[in-house]
């Protein structure tokens, strides 16, 4: 796909980081919801990037455990796509929405999800950030039936 068919990189996808276990169970597939502390207006897609920080006792989960068993957990780089489709918290006294939404967040509704076969590297930041045209360019190589 030529990016010249697509608007500037910040028109129609932002980047999200994440920790590890978290960003490879997203991108694996298994893990349908990202928990925030707050409501993310954007919606679209998403460059699932893996932080440079782990949550070390998570990979004692046996829910996450399960869900990365047998992948690399690379930090510091881009690792797949993701449409972010909605955002909501469980209301007071309700049950969870699902298994991997915890209490009290913001819950980020991910489909799509279209892991990447090499991780990019690349910084993140925190709150949903613009990545740069070049490494959306990057990304693009990957996965060349993406259609936005």
């Amino acid at each position: 796909m030529s990016t010249a068919t697509l608007p500037p990189a910040g028109d129609w996808i932002r980047g999200i980081s994440i920790r590890q276990p978290w960003a490879t169970a997203i991108a694996a597939g298994a893990k349908p919801i990202e928990n925030r502390p707050q409501h993310w207006p954007w919606r679209g897609w998403l460059l699932l990037h893996a932080s440079l920080q782990t949550d070390r006792p998570a990979l004692r989960l046996p829910l996450v455990a399960h869900a990365i068993r047998g992948r690399d957990l690379p930090t510091g780089a881009v690792i797949g796509v993701a449409r972010l489709t909605g955002c909501h918290q469980d209301p007071d006294g309700a049950p969870p929405c699902g298994s991997w939404s915890e209490p009290g967040q913001w819950h980020l509704e991910l489909a799509d999800v279209q892991e990447l076969a090499l991780p990019i590297p690349a910084r993140g930041r925190l709150g949903p950030w613009k990545p740069g045209e070049d490494l959306v360019a990057q990304v693009l190589q990957q996965l060349l039936d993406f259609r936005p």
